[in-house]
């Protein structure tokens, strides 16, 4: 079970709008970023300017699906255009992983081979500080609407990362402004590198687990049997089938055994309305089709 009460205020808004607003505070911060390392001759700073670049361009593309995904069903698509949010999401990792390994490439080779230039500590302080504020921000707003669409999930894990990389930055602008030690700006940007590979491969996963049709994570398909077993005028259930569109949309399919008496006196109406209330209600699952059979009736898969 999830809560789903609305959010307020801004935050409250439809999930283009929130990327919108998201999109153009990260465009603001990217630009600063850009000028403050090539000023500071930060890399830790470009690095995080790199991971900003990639968490603009993730969120275009989450913008876009948002807009394809709202387009409603028709003959070809059935399902509407929901599962673009889903091949947002596989593009947005891509990116984060191809970020990764140039960010790791640049800081070892600065650690290999260091440089006489020195890094501005006190002006790579100020702009990470400015960095932190904004990704704090995006956080908060995409922090609600996260929990039901793998689009906007996949910006929220974007901006949470670039948060944590402008702390990693503020601590590296610290050790360089009160002792000097260069090689803190490249271990800052190898320390973000470490952990932009992890998120994207969560992503990942969560997105191959969506094209693959696996259950949703936290859906256990027996306690949905049981429940279903339970329900007055079922006599079995066969051939359950739970997948997801994308994150947030369950779809759950199943053969249904009426008891006697159930079809041939009229309550086939009343039965379906019950289980498909039960599914919304206990497993938050709102599509849901029941192929309602009589007593007796054995077709289904052994398998399942």
């Amino acid at each position: 079970m999830h809560d789903h009460a609305p959010a307020s205020g801004i935050r409250g808004y439809d999930n283009r709008r929130l990327l919108a607003i998201s999109l153009g505070l990260t465009a603001t911060v990217l630009v600063v970023q850009v000028v403050g390392a090539v000023l500071s001759g930060s890399l830790a700073l470009l690095a995080d300017s790199a991971h900003m670049f990639a968490d603009a361009s993730g969120l275009v593309i989450a913008l876009v699906a948002s807009v394809i995904a709202a387009r409603p069903a028709d003959q070809r698509n059935t399902y509407g255009y929901r599962r673009v949010e889903v091949f947002g999401a596989l593009i947005n990792a891509i990116i984060l992983l191809a970020v990764s390994v140039w960010v790791a490439t640049e800081g070892i080779q600065r650690l290999l081979a260091p440089t006489e230039a020195e890094v501005a500590g006190g002006l790579m302080l100020v702009v990470a500080v400015v960095g932190l504020v904004a990704n704090a921000v995006s956080l908060w707003l995409l922090s609600a609407a996260q929990r039901t669409s793998i689009n906007v999930r996949g910006a929220y894990l974007e901006v949470l990362g670039d948060l944590l990389g402008s702390l990693l930055v503020i601590g590296a602008a610290i050790v360089i402004a009160v002792s000097g030690w260069m090689p803190a700006d490249a271990l800052a940007s190898l320390a973000i590198a470490a952990m932009i590979v992890p998120r994207a491969l969560v992503l990942l996963r969560e997105v191959f687990a969506v094209l693959g049709e696996t259950v949703p994570q936290g859906t256990d398909v027996s306690q949905i049997r049981d429940h279903i077993l339970r329900a007055p005028g079922v006599a079995d259930v066969h051939d359950i089938h739970v997948w997801q569109l994308t994150r947030g949309a369950p779809v759950f399919t199943a053969h249904v055994v009426a008891a006697a008496g159930v079809l041939e006196s009229g309550r086939a109406p009343e039965l379906l309305t019950h289980l498909q209330r039960c599914l919304s209600e206990h497993f938050d699952v709102e599509h849901s089709t029941f192929q309602l059979e009589p007593a007796g009736h054995v077709e289904h898969d052994a398998r399942h």
